[in-house]
């Protein structure tokens, strides 16, 4: 990632992150790698979509009636939300967003970006016969927690901008009538600085789904991008993670025996402790800031 941002500066570059989730666990130095990784890539990358296998696995279970879901039910979900965010490379709509444009919208600070992902509908075949799934009721379930791709809660955070991706047959009045109803909703919060806050994207081409698989042929879909201050839940779990081992110097010895230093592990810890406190910095009213540094 290095090379590609001394060499093509100016190319979006994306990401797509799994991160440690709460509980589920499959290795046992996941908070140093993690955290090691970020701090590496923090400068590089424009934008990195975090997701947790948690979440995916709350989410078959929940949604699709997966008892026991595999990766390849987590990679399929998965699969439809990289294809929703590349969709307006690869076809025609009413308002397309490009990567450059996800960017522009979703990153208000270079080290703030990390957008929280929400799609919907995510429904089983067998249910899909049942539901309306009308714009307004897609667009409403983008906000719930629980079809969120990371688990933390918006409700304790702020929203610094929101970016919908709709697939299939949908129209802008809808689209603009079911975000008036969400504005007026108490619980989902902007930071003051930035009111708006909406950014919509509509391509034409439903989302296609494999043969045989999990999810259900739908007539529209939304994928949404969020940059909330409640992402900063997620960091201050991995934090805690790692201090807890890194207080014992557990598995350090391993690191250094491959040729790394102790002391990149406290830089690398310093690093997302400052993302923490930029993260809680900008959710700040606009008046509590004033008199502090600000954002760098």
């Amino acid at each position: 990632m290095e090379r590609l941002s001394v060499d093509y500066g100016k190319k979006s570059k994306l990401e797509f992150a799994i991160y440690p989730a709460p509980q589920i666990s499959t290795a046992v130095v996941e908070p140093y790698n993690s955290i090691l990784v970020t701090h590496t890539t923090l400068e590089h990358s424009d934008a990195a979509f975090m997701v947790d296998n948690e979440a995916l696995y709350d989410i078959c279970r929940r949604n699709l009636d997966i008892e026991r879901p595999t990766y390849t039910n987590l990679n399929r979900l998965l699969g439809q939300i990289v294809s929703s965010i590349t969709a307006s490379l690869r076809f025609d709509g009413a308002l397309n967003v490009d990567l450059l444009g996800f960017q522009t919208n979703l990153v208000p600070y270079p080290r703030i970006h990390f957008p929280l992902i929400t799609y919907a509908p995510i429904i089983s075949a067998e249910k899909a016969y049942h539901e309306q799934l009308s714009v307004p009721e897609i667009t409403n379930a983008c906000f719930e927690p629980a079809n969120q791709m990371v688990k933390c809660d918006p409700r304790h955070g702020k929203y610094m901008a929101c970016c919908l991706i709709y697939r299939g047959d949908v129209v802008p009045k809808d689209v603009s009538s079911s975000i008036g109803t969400i504005k007026t909703k108490r619980t989902i919060q902007f930071v003051d600085w930035c009111p708006t806050g909406f950014k919509v994207g509509i391509n034409y081409q439903p989302p296609t789904v494999v043969p045989g698989g999990d999810l259900a042929k739908v007539q529209r879909a939304v994928c949404m991008l969020s940059n909330t201050t409640a992402i900063a839940e997620a960091w201050a779990r991995l934090n805690h993670k790692f201090d807890l081992m890194y207080a014992k110097r557990a598995f350090v010895h391993w690191y250094v025996g491959e040729g790394m230093e102790e002391g990149e592990f406290s830089e690398a810890r310093e690093d997302i402790a400052a993302l923490e406190k930029d993260f809680e910095e900008v959710g700040m009213d606009s008046g509590e800031g004033e008199g502090e540094g600000g954002e760098e």
